[in-house]
């Protein structure tokens, strides 16, 4: 008898394990053996919190507060649950279904029926009757079992879409606040330079005054500053906007955005450290999680296929209740009130009109879909990376030569100011020099920016450090 059950059950668990449709293989891909355009030096961007290596206290604030606050996270977040929620439902279809029904009903027959009650049977009669109900399909072919392969693939293709937001999110606050760095500190050498211009301005007309230099150099010198003003509010709008936006990116409330102002210190720090990936490109970037995604959407797509070849197939139901009916409430769990049954379905499509094999073709449709958008994926990662590592290493070298350029042009207008002191220079060659200085200033602060924003996208060309994505465990069904 033993050996009955045991062979009986290993029969149905092999049964159950049969699955149709292809198994998923991972698309062949022609991956480079060593990266390109990488920074002689450089430092790793190791663990989840990347954006350290700026070392910015104000920055991390403001990165911790979007994580939290920001409405994109959110959306990404509830679609994560969502996808839980209906990987629950799919693998919810291995258990029996059960439920319990109780139900009562009064009833009276007619006396002129043409079917005569039998003598002695009452006219009204109180029926009472409590059954559980249990229900399950036999996933003989697998259809079930690839529904639940093509749910678990979309969670994890919905937290790795989460995790490219939570990337993207981090990188661009990033590059919103070294840009708003930046706006500030040319907003400044603007105020700077106004300031000298409106004061040597106020000196030539008293010198005019005095007929030292004439009319025509009075008003080159007035446009000089006139300039000078007009940069300023073009400047100043575009640090409000940038302020703005980033407010928007941490999730300030409609209420700050109005009224608020984004805290910020004054900048002293240098120009972020060149950054380098670690390992080989394949073991990096088959890891970024929009790649992830996407070969997680195609091993939905693969089970999908399964699913929709199982249909071909019969489907096997098992069914039955057991309970008590009685018309009186006191004898409904006696022995004499039980009911029961058991029932097997079968159900075997026949003819469909071609639905059937229409549904097998555009799951298979959507699966080379799926595989093109893998393919693509891939290849817009690595010109991605590539293109990030090239624009880092050029990025800190316009940085340093524009920083060359403001100490030449610095010590060249100290010696205009001397020669001017002594006579051999005119006002506007001083005022030129100045001019030059201010606009090299400006240069220098915008290449900071760009060399800070050209470290945060390798790192998000990268999937946002080197630890790699490791998608949250799914509970087993």
């Amino acid at each position: 008898m033993r050996a009955r059950i045991i062979g009986s059950a290993a029969a149905a668990a092999l049964i159950a394990g049969c699955a149709v449709g292809p198994d998923y293989e991972r698309p062949a891909v022609d991956l480079p053996a060593a990266w390109q355009g990488m920074p002689a030096q450089g430092v790793s961007a190791r663990g989840d919190r990347w954006w350290g290596l700026y070392s910015d206290t104000v920055l991390d604030r403001l990165i911790e507060e979007a994580l939290i606050n920001n409405q994109d996270m959110a959306l990404a977040t509830a679609r994560v649950d969502e996808a839980r929620a209906v990987l629950r439902i799919v693998d919810s279809q291995f258990w029996p279904s059960v439920d319990a029904t109780a139900d009562a009903n009064r009833n009276r027959s007619s006396e002129r029926s043409s079917i005569p009650l039998p003598p002695g049977t009452p006219l009204e009669r109180t029926t009472y009757r409590a059954q559980l109900n249990v229900a399950y399909e036999v996933d003989l072919w697998g259809r079930l079992r690839r529904g639940s392969e093509a749910a678990r693939a979309n969670l994890l293709g919905t937290q790795a879409a989460q995790q490219t937001v939570r990337i993207t999110l981090t990188s661009e606050v990033v590059r919103a606040y070294y840009g708003l760095i930046a706006l500030d500190s040319q907003v400044e050498a603007t105020r700077r330079s106004l300031e000298l211009r409106a004061d040597g301005l106020e000196l030539q007309k008293a010198r005019h005054a005095a007929g030292i230099i004439n009319d025509f150099t009075l008003k080159q010198l007035e446009a000089e500053v006139y300039q000078s003003r007009a940069q300023l509010p073009a400047l100043d709008a575009q640090r409000t906007a940038q302020e703005l936006a980033l407010a928007v990116l941490v999730g300030r409330s409609p209420r700050a955005i109005m009224e608020g102002t984004i805290v910020r210190e004054a900048d002293r720090a240098g120009p972020a450290a060149p950054v380098v990936p670690e390992g080989l490109p394949s073991d990096l970037l088959l890891r970024r999680p929009d790649v992830v995604e996407a070969e997680q959407r195609l091993i939905a797509a693969n089970a999908r296929i399964g699913e929709a070849r199982a249909a071909l197939f019969p489907r096997i139901g098992l069914s039955g209740y057991y309970g008590g009916e009685s018309t009186a409430l006191s004898d409904l769990f006696t022995s004499p009130a039980r009911v029961w049954s058991l029932a097997f379905g079968l159900a075997q499509p026949i003819f469909q009109g071609g639905r059937l094999f229409g549904e097998i073709e555009a799951v298979q449709a959507r699966e080379r879909q799926a595989v093109a958008l893998y393919q693509r994926t891939l290849q817009e990662a690595f010109r991605e990376v590539r293109t990030a590592l090239y624009t880092q290493v050029r990025a800190r070298e316009a940085f340093e030569a524009e920083g060359a350029r403001v100490d030449s042009l610095t010590e060249a207008l100290r010696l205009a100011r001397i020669r001017y002191a002594n006579g051999l220079l005119s006002q506007l060659e001083v005022l030129d020099s100045e001019r030059n200085l201010v606009q090299a200033e400006l240069n220098r602060a915008d290449a900071l920016r760009v060399q800070r924003a050209a470290v945060a996208d390798v790192v998000r060309a990268l999937g946002g450090g080197w630890q790699g994505f490791e998608p949250a465990p799914v509970a087993q069904k």
